[in-house]
């Protein structure tokens, strides 16, 4: 599993109050423990309203003080995302993810020509399956922009294992008979037949919003998900219980040779040994 390490973001009430009193110890913390468990890339999400460009220059600088992880730049506005990829890229970092573009407005057209240039060509990107029509109802509308992004990729010569999907995870309280989830994956099973290479994501602890013991809700989604094809994720990976059933789902559906990566996380104590 892509591991895209999702605590350091500003709507996250702990790390709100972080960034408002500019408590860069807080944010090295947090950046040195998801390094620490095996992170992909530390997710960098300002949140805040004014300032987000030069706060999230802030927070880069403080993951990259103390971490050489692969960094996550995270906003909706696409402008914001290009300049802190700059911002990384300017301070010797390593190339990371670009967090996100989506078929809304002109943002892949805007992003993808600066993402398929010789200095960025090595850099990740997130795209959103939501358009100016708004997040999709139905698994064939997903996947209708699904399309429309990968023709843009292959427009721009973005190669398909650069290319991160999400979805879309929704609330499981708010799916009538668990209607939104069997789509969702439904969804997943589509991309990962069609473009194998293509990596699927999402925000795994959307799915338990609003629900109790949260925890337990985020891990059976997890199993689900990567059956249906979920190779990356934004997740916490503090949280041992949830890296553990990770690393015995992937190992369950072949995705592990002898249960090798399985065993190797447990001796690093990713999972099952409490640090």
């Amino acid at each position: 599993m892509i591991v895209i390490a999702e605590k350091l973001n500003g709507s996250i009430p702990s790390c709100a109050k972080a960034i408002a009193a500019k408590d860069d110890a807080y944010l090295k913390d947090i950046a040195v423990k998801e390094a620490n468990a095996n992170a992909t890339f530390i997710d960098a999400c300002a949140s805040v309203k004014d300032g987000e460009l030069e706060t999230l220059k802030w927070m880069i600088d403080a993951i990259q003080s103390v971490t050489d992880t692969p960094i996550s730049v995270d906003s909706p506005d696409v402008n914001v995302c290009i300049e802190a990829m700059k911002y990384v890229a300017s301070k010797g970092g390593k190339p990371g993810l670009f967090n996100s573009v989506s078929g809304e407005g002109n943002k892949i057209e805007v992003a993808f020509p600066i993402l398929a240039s010789d200095e960025y060509k090595k850099w990740d990107v997130m795209a959103l399956l939501c358009d100016d029509t708004g997040i999709p109802k139905t698994a064939a509308d997903r996947i209708r922009v699904f399309d429309a992004v990968m023709a843009k990729a292959a427009e721009y010569g973005i190669t398909e294992s650069r290319i991160h999907i999400d979805p879309l995870i929704e609330m499981l309280c708010t799916t009538d008979d668990g209607e939104g989830i069997s789509m969702v994956l439904e969804v997943m099973n589509h991309i990962k037949t069609t473009h194998p290479k293509v990596h699927i994501s999402g925000a795994i602890s959307n799915i338990s919003f609003n629900l109790p013991a949260r925890k337990l809700v985020n891990q059976a989604f997890a199993v689900l998900a990567i059956n249906a094809g979920m190779d990356s994720g934004v997740l916490d990976p503090l949280s041992q219980d949830l890296m553990g059933v990770i690393y015995a789902a992937e190992a369950m559906i072949g995705l592990d040779d002898f249960c090798a990566e399985y065993t190797s996380a447990y001796r690093e104590g990713i999972f099952g040994q409490k640090k």
